[in-house]
Parts: C-alpha cells; sequence; structure tokens
C-alpha cells in the first residue's frame, strides 16, 4: 500500500511577509508564512471555545511572486500541500519542525479582508468562491419519480 502525505488547511496569516520571510533559492522564490488554523472545541461546561493552531508554510516559485503583496496579516488562506519535517544543528543542539510546503494557495475572501485593497488579482492566483446553489431544489418534495435508478 502506498504512503499519503496530504494536507488541506485554511487560515490566516499571522504575520506580514518581510526581507526575512521572502527570499529567493537561486531564482527561484520562496516566502515563508504562519497561519492560525481556528477549531470550535466544546468545553466541558458545554460552551463552545476557539482552539488555534499555528502551522508553518513554505510556498515556492511563481505562486511566491504572485502572492507576495496579498500575503499579509489577517489574510485568510487556504493551503493544499504536504507535510515535511525540517532537522538541523545550532550550537550542537538538535532541533526539528514539521511545516507544510504549499502545492496549491487560495486567497479567501474580499478586498476588505487582510489587507488587499486594490481589489486585483494576480495571474494564476486563485480567489475562492462559494459553489453556485442550486435554484430550483427544494428538500421537502423529496427525489423525483422519474429518476432511473
Amino acid at each position: 500500500m502506498t504512503d499519503l502525505n496530504s494536507v488541506f488547511l485554511m487560515g490566516r496569516i499571522t504575520r506580514d511577509l518581510d526581507d526575512k520571510s521572502f527570499s529567493y533559492v537561486g531564482q527561484t522564490a520562496k516566502a515563508n508564512v504562519s497561519i492560525a488554523v481556528n477549531r470550535s472545541k466544546k468545553q466541558a461546561d458545554g460552551t463552545w471555545a476557539d482552539d488555534v493552531s499555528y502551522f508553518y508554510v513554505t510556498i515556492w516559485g511563481k505562486t511566491a511572486e504572485n502572492l507576495r503583496p496579498y500575503l499579509v496579516k489577517g489574510k485568510q488562506i487556504c493551503v493544499e500541500g504536504f507535510l515535511k519535517q525540517d532537522r538541523w544543528e545550532k550550537d550542537g543542539q538538535k532541533f526539528d519542525r514539521v511545516s507544510i510546503t504549499a502545492n496549491n494557495v487560495h486567497l479567501i475572501g474580499g478586498k476588505s479582508e487582510g489587507g488587499n485593497s486594490n481589489g486585483s488579482m494576480p495571474a494564476g492566483v486563485h480567489k475562492g468562491t462559494s459553489a453556485p446553489q442550486a435554484s430550483n431544489y427544494n428538500p421537502s418534495e423529496g427525489f423525483p419519480e422519474d429518476i432511473p435508478f
């Protein structure tokens, strides 16, 4: 059986890109962002509270270049990618961290959210939209009888 390493997250960017978090490796652009993902969790007393998790995301290539002006604190994004474990040593001490390498990044929300003030999207960037709604289906009517199965 084959292994599977796939991640799909939607969250908000925790800080603006700076020179440290956007760089070039050779001639390939690299953007490192951190996103906060909230999950509602029922407490012992029956109330709901948000449980927040933070994830490091690396975006490469043209996607990183195109998204650079839009990767601002508070902007909601959807990331599709895979987990990668980074290991390094500093001053004799070993460190490791699991991060996400993005295959696709979708910007979520309108121009008023997260600092996207000019409203125009760069070429090749996907803007999230809601799925079209069925206009003439009423669930209380049940299914039509002429469905051939």
